[in-house]
């Protein structure tokens, strides 16, 4: 991480955005390994595509959690 001239931290870029379908390195006890993006901030939430319970947890746990990208999210444009 970079310090930035103002005292804050600059965050590494990230590979996932909101609506993106993920992979994490375990699956969901439903059986399916497919989960959606529906928060970003401090905290991510994010939704099993199986049986859409949902699950919040910190940004740094998810990227611990987080194995890859499947399905990137359709930009809408007007």
């Amino acid at each position: 991480m970079q310090r930035l001239s103002t005292g804050g931290i600059q965050m590494p870029s990230t590979e996932y955005a909101l609506h993106d379908i993920v992979e994490m390195k375990k699956q969901h006890p439903c059986g399916v390994n497919r989960w959606e993006i529906i928060r970003v901030g401090m905290d991510i939430k994010i939704k099993c595509t199986g049986c859409n319970h949902l699950i919040m947890m910190s940004r740094r746990e998810f990227n611990r959690k987080f194995k890859k990208v499947l399905e990137q999210a359709k930009k809408e444009q007007d």
